[in-house]
């Protein structure tokens, strides 16, 4: 990716490392903003259309809290049924007009491929909040820059990383994603655990293996007390033909402070995209886990907030402006820390 400037931001296949660090760097910077130390009005008079025809909570919050944190404004659509999608309008045509109102568009929606072809039409840079089981490109970023996070917290940095994706990773696009995006550091160990019926894509895998990394692939929590990172998937049982499908695999893999004893080390990191399904009948991750320190589930959601703002602040050109817009913050009565 030679530059940000202007460009779709459609899928992890874009990034190089070194854009993958650029947008770290850049993330780095917005910290003071998103603690309310100081804000900025870089993007004054700028328009986000936030598109999201498919049931969203933090990603939608977090993309339309980023840029009203860089000072620009936002206009939302949320649910199929309540778009001109549903009077048969061609994904071309809403972009064509959506995006003379907008400056940047951030969209998601349930079928896979149908942020790039809306970008097709679009006259203003699109990201994609994720379409279908393909790709989550963002969440991809703001996981790696957690992992990034987490490891340096030890001396560690993101090559020589060993982690177990573990849960629904054939619909999770979170963690194709994610893998994909892991492929551009070095030796990292991949261990997959999934029901059979729910293994990553073949295609994942193969790009993990291409990019010379180890994998291992396993229905059973074990053999990863050694991994770096646990990270869990919900089942995604929008993806299924049926509820009673979806059922067949909840509560799978389970994980609370006994189990993480018993399959972990005391180091091991845990990530999980959210929402994690509390029910009962799932309980994915345990309350027991809540202050657990090394739950970072709440670390990923502050900095999804930071690699937004970066992701704004390169395709609008005004990376290195956000500091000439600072302005104090009056209201400020709540230290954050994210």
């Amino acid at each position: 990716m030679s530059g940000f400037t202007g460009q779709h931001i459609l899928s992890v296949n874009q990034f190089d490392r070194e854009a993958v660090e650029k947008v770290f760097s850049v993330a780095d910077t917005m910290r003071p903003y998103a603690n309310r130390d100081k804000r900025t009005q870089v993007l004054d008079g700028a328009i986000l259309g936030n598109l999201f025809f498919e049931a969203s909570t933090r990603t939608r919050v977090s993309f339309g809290t980023a840029f009203n944190l860089l000072g620009g404004e936002v206009r939302e659509t949320t649910g199929m049924s309540n778009s001109a999608l549903a009077k048969g309008e061609s994904l071309y045509d809403t972009a064509r007009v959506l995006s003379g109102y907008s400056d940047i568009i951030a969209m998601r929606h349930p079928q896979a491929g149908s942020v790039s072809e809306f970008a097709q039409g679009s006259r203003v840079p699109v990201i994609n909040g994720g379409d279908g089981a393909n790709e989550h490109p963002t969440q991809a970023l703001l996981d790696l820059y957690t992992i990034a996070k987490e490891r340096a917290a030890s001396g560690a940095g993101i090559d020589n990383l060993h982690i177990a994706m573990i849960g629904d990773l054939k619909y999770g696009r979170t963690v194709h994603s994610l893998a994909k995006m892991l492929t551009l550091f070095s030796n990292v160990q991949f261990t997959l655990i999934s029901p059979k019926d729910l293994a990553m894509p073949d295609s994942v895998c193969d790009a993990i293996e291409n990019a010379g990394h180890t994998l291992r692939i396993s229905e059973q929590l074990e053999g990863i007390v050694e991994a770096d990172i646990c990270y869990q998937t919900r089942i995604q049982e929008e993806r299924f033909s049926s509820q009673d499908e979806a059922n067949k695999y909840r509560g799978k893999f389970r994980l609370n402070q006994q189990i993480y004893t018993q399959h972990f080390k005391s180091q091991t990191v845990i990530m999980h995209p959210l929402p994690r399904d509390s029910r009962a009948e799932a309980n994915e991750l345990d309350n027991d886990l809540n202050l657990h320190p090394n739950l970072a589930i709440f670390r990923q959601t502050d900095n999804g907030v930071l690699v937004r703002m970066a992701l704004f602040a390169l395709t609008l050109g005004v990376e290195d402006k956000v500091k000439d817009f600072d302005r104090p913050v009056h209201w400020y009565t709540n230290k954050r820390t994210i």
